[in-house]
């Protein structure tokens, strides 16, 4: 445990004068150095001044019961404490390697000298925090936030293996590469990268007391994948809450994610012929295999029904079939399990979490076959071609290509001319339906 002991502000006066410091008198005869009231330092909220902190984690298998208790907090207070924290952050969502600190004081009463825990602090995250309180015979309970600074940042990239690894080398938030993957998931294909592609991002990174612990909005991207290049552009004035355009004004959105998983490869692609290695001859396969480690969540591609989901005696284990408009079907196959409420006649919706990577039924080990029918025949879920969502109306287009000329002169380095974009560029006069990172 890392523990500093604050000494309180009476000692450091009289530490004052013992070290030759001297008082002077106004004119009334007032002594001023007593006049002067030192500032409290606060930390979590709490005046620091006379308390011992000490900083510590909740172990795997930990109670808070336990950990009061061990500070000398009784049963009856950690009960009390539990029906208090209720309403504001029930005692069972703390979580084990997560930090806490505890505020002690060290008293002299008419039990003898002993040491008081009055505050324990619980850490949410590295931003959000609950203060539990336990001064004399009270309890309270208070969330609260450390004080963050949002850092503008805008960088580029050249991808010499894979995105993540690009990432790490240049060492921006391994948080970026998951913000990509949510916009551009219907439009780049991140199981195929390769060596030359390169991105641009502009970003808010939170920073808390000189350290970075996360981003925030991503005010523009852009993506060179395959030798196109994929803008995207914030804009969030035609739908009523946040989306992502092309540099044309076309949606990023589509009517197929372009996987049904993430952070995988491709073990297996489409073939008329393949060598199946369970039955060891060459036979059709008409789906795409991700390799991911079992329990890995999978994802409907696209809004629509479930139409199957049992055990394929064909091989593929647990299954789910879900039907789509158009006369689109897809598939999953070899699953560990299904999600939770997913049968037949249930209504999914794009990126929806319908069950988990397994290796049921004709498997080597755990992956996903996922396939796709249109009008009952297989096509190659890599190659199926696919229509934008509709695209930016010629009633914000002005609005939205001056959004679009301020992003990409930020992008390049440029100067941009009007400012950067901020909020009511992108959300307009009203901000109610502000659902993006902040």
């Amino acid at each position: 445990m890392n523990c500093i002991r604050y000494i309180t502000a009476a000692m450091l006066l009289v530490l004052g004068v013992a070290c030759g410091g001297h008082s002077s008198e106004n004119e009334d005869g007032n002594d001023i150095n007593n006049a002067v009231e030192k500032a409290p330092t606060l930390l979590y909220g709490i005046d620091i001044d006379g308390y011992t902190i000490e900083n510590d984690t909740v172990r795997i298998g930990e109670t808070v019961g336990g950990i009061l208790g061990r500070r000398g907090i009784s049963a009856v207070m950690v009960d009390r404490l539990d029906k208090a924290a209720k309403e504001v952050f029930p005692l069972r969502q703390i979580r084990a390697d997560n930090a806490y600190t505890t505020f002690t004081r060290h008293i002299t009463d008419s039990l003898g000298e002993r040491d008081v825990v009055d505050y324990v602090v619980y850490h949410r995250n590295a931003i959000d925090y609950v203060v539990f309180g336990f001064v004399g015979d009270s309890i309270s309970v208070t969330c609260g936030q450390r004080p963050m600074e949002l850092v503008r940042k805008c960088c580029r990239a050249t991808i010499n293996s894979s995105l993540w690894g690009t990432i790490m080398e240049q060492n921006l938030p391994y948080a970026l590469a998951a913000e990509f993957e949510d916009i551009y998931q219907w439009t780049v294909d991140f199981f195929g990268i390769q060596a030359g592609d390169s991105f641009a991002v502009i970003y808010d990174e939170k920073v808390v007391d000189g350290e970075t612990v996360g981003i925030g909005r991503i005010w523009g991207a852009e993506f060179n994948h395959g030798g196109k290049q994929y803008y995207a552009i914030p804009y969030a004035q035609q739908e009523g809450k946040l989306r992502y355009w092309e540099a044309n004004g076309e949606s990023l959105r589509k009517q197929f994610l372009k996987a049904p998983l993430k952070y995988t490869r491709i073990s297996s692609k489409f073939s008329k012929s393949r060598f199946h290695p369970v039955h060891k001859v060459y036979r059709p396969h008409h789906g795409v295999d991700y390799a991911a480690p079992s329990g890995t969540p999978v994802h409907s591609v696209a809004d629509g029904t479930v139409i199957f989901a049992g055990w394929d005696r064909g091989g593929g284990g647990n299954t789910l079939k879900i039907k789509h408009a158009g006369n689109l079907e897809t598939g999953y196959l070899h699953l560990k399990g299904f999600a939770k409420g997913i049968r037949v006649g249930t209504r999914v919706s794009q990126g929806q979490l319908i069950g988990y990577v397994g290796s049921t039924g004709s498997s080597t080990g755990p992956h996903l076959d996922y396939r796709i029918k249109k009008n009952g025949t297989p096509i190659d879920p890599l190659k199926m071609p696919q229509e934008p969502a509709e695209p930016i109306a010629a009633a914000h287009k002005e609005r939205f290509e001056a959004i679009r000329d301020r992003v990409v002169a930020e992008l390049n380095g440029e100067e941009v001319v009007g400012g950067v974009i901020t909020k009511q560029d992108i959300f307009g006069s009203s901000e109610s339906n502000d659902t993006a990172k902040q």
